[in-house]
């Protein structure tokens, strides 16, 4: 019976002993980084058909809250309306059951200057860039070599899609427009009108026709934001001064 016993407890020492080697040895697995939400990253992603193959947003540089996403939304609007919220840097196209998507946008010296009603009087893919007459004239070296027009392509300033927003028929020189500065978004910027990340306008255009309202909100104070460590600071043109716009 002793010798039984003794065996038994000699199995449950070498199973111990076992049992701690195998803890001693395996390490403690480190956490994986949080990587960029995969929803966010494909409907940022590359869109090679375009006519200008546009590139991956980095929508590292760009704040949550303005990336394209549905939200409740109360307004006296009919649904199919555009809403453009200048001082909360919102771009809203309302939607049935009191819901609306909600886009982010930079807005411009420009775009500070209207408020009211307007409507989509035109649409253009692609489109050319013209800088206005105010522009040349307040930034003439900047401006006037450009005075007749840019060419569509990566670094025209209107990027990949155009709504342009006309009064009784008129064109207001108001534009919704793209933007390959990621990190503009939910900042003023130091000229243009509304503009908004490449792959959010042509979602836009495609769910607007020519004819859509459009209301502008205008409100003092606008919201500040500090730019990121290492961005560029707000207007700047270090690396292509058109693309302040």
């Amino acid at each position: 019976m002793f010798v039984f016993r003794l065996a038994q407890i000699s199995i449950l020492l070498v199973a111990a002993i076992a049992l701690a080697a195998c803890a001693s040895s395996s390490k403690p697995r480190a956490a994986r980084p949080a990587g960029p939400d995969p929803y966010y990253t494909a409907m940022y992603g590359p869109l090679p058909e375009e006519l200008f193959p546009l590139p991956a947003t980095d929508i590292s540089k760009v704040a949550p809250n303005f990336l394209r996403q549905q939200v409740p939304y109360s307004t006296i609007e009919p649904p199919g309306t555009i809403v453009i919220d200048t001082p909360d840097r919102y771009l809203y196209l309302v939607q049935d059951g009191g819901m609306a998507l909600r886009y982010g946008i930079g807005v411009g010296r420009e775009g500070l200057e209207f408020a009211g009603e307007a409507r989509i009087g035109r649409k253009a893919e692609w489109p050319r860039w013209i800088p206005t007459s105010d522009m040349v004239a307040r930034e003439p070296e900047r401006y006037g070599p450009l005075a007749g027009g840019m060419e569509p392509g990566l670094t025209n300033p209107l990027g990949p899609r155009a709504l342009y927003l006309y009064q009784n028929g008129k064109d207001t020189l108001f534009r919704i427009h793209g933007t390959p500065e990621a990190w503009s978004i939910g900042r003023a910027v130091s000229s243009g009108c509304i503009r908004m990340l490449n792959q959010d306008i042509i979602d836009l255009y495609s769910r607007v026709p020519e004819g859509t309202r459009v209301v502008v909100i205008q409100a003092e104070p606008p919201m500040s934001a500090a730019l990121p460590p290492g961005d560029a600071p707000m207007g700047t043109t270090a690396d292509n001064p058109l693309l302040s716009f």
